[in-house]
C-alpha cells in the first residue's frame, strides 16, 4: 500500500514538472510572433540613433536584449517596450551604456560625415533607421549592421579608419544576401 502511494506520488510529480516545461516552450509560430514584435519595438524607440546597435535574441517566452547604447535611458525603455509585449514573460537586458567622453563625441561625428558623407556610401544615409552603426567606446570603432556589398562594407571600414584620433576600428558590417 506505501509503495503504491510513493509511485502514485511519484507520477504526479513528474506529470506536473512536464506540464510546466511544455508551458515554458513557445510554439515557434509564437517565437517568431515574438520576434517581430521585438524588432518592431526596438526600433521605434524614440532616442535611438546610428550610434547606438541594439540587438536581441528570442528563446521561448524569454527575450535577452544585447548591444550597445550611447544614452542610458534607451537601455532601460528598451527593456520596458519589450516586457510589455504579450506572451513575453522574462527580458534579460545586457545592453551596455558607453562611456560618457566628449572625445568619443567628437569622433562619432566625423565618423557619420566620413561614412555616410561619402558618395558611393550616402544611399546608406536614406533610411530612418540607418544600416551602418557606428559604435565608439574609448576611441576605438565598431561598425555594426548591414549593407549591399562586400566593397560597400570595405569602403567603410577604410572611411572609419581614416578619421584621425581613432584607436582601433573593427568591421562587423554583413553583406545581405541577394
Amino acid at each position: 500500500m506505501r509503495n503504491s502511494r510513493f509511485a502514485v506520488l511519484i507520477a504526479v510529480v513528474w506529470m506536473i514538472s512536464l506540464s510546466l516545461v511544455a508551458q515554458n516552450t513557445a510554439s515557434p509560430k509564437a517565437e517568431e510572433r515574438i520576434t517581430k514584435e521585438v524588432r518592431h519595438e526596438l526600433v521605434m524607440l524614440p532616442y535611438l540613433t546610428v550610434f547606438d546597435n541594439l540587438a536581441y535574441k528570442v528563446n521561448g517566452y524569454d527575450v535577452t536584449l544585447m548591444g550597445q547604447v550611447v544614452n542610458p535611458t534607451l537601455k532601460s525603455d528598451a527593456q520596458n517596450v519589450v516586457k510589455r509585449i504579450e506572451g513575453v514573460e522574462r527580458v534579460d537586458n545586457q545592453i551596455e551604456v558607453l562611456p560618457t567622453s566628449p572625445m568619443d563625441d567628437g569622433l562619432r561625428r566625423q565618423l557619420y560625415r566620413a561614412i555616410y558623407g561619402y558618395p558611393a556610401l550616402q544611399r546608406y544615409a536614406m533610411p530612418v533607421i540607418k544600416p551602418i552603426r557606428i559604435i565608439v567606446k574609448n576611441g576605438n570603432v565598431s561598425l555594426e549592421g548591414v549593407v549591399d556589398s562586400e566593397s560597400d562594407k570595405n569602403m567603410a571600414g577604410i572611411r572609419a579608419k581614416s578619421v584621425p584620433g581613432i584607436f582601433s576600428v573593427t568591421n562587423n558590417l554583413n553583406v545581405a544576401k541577394s
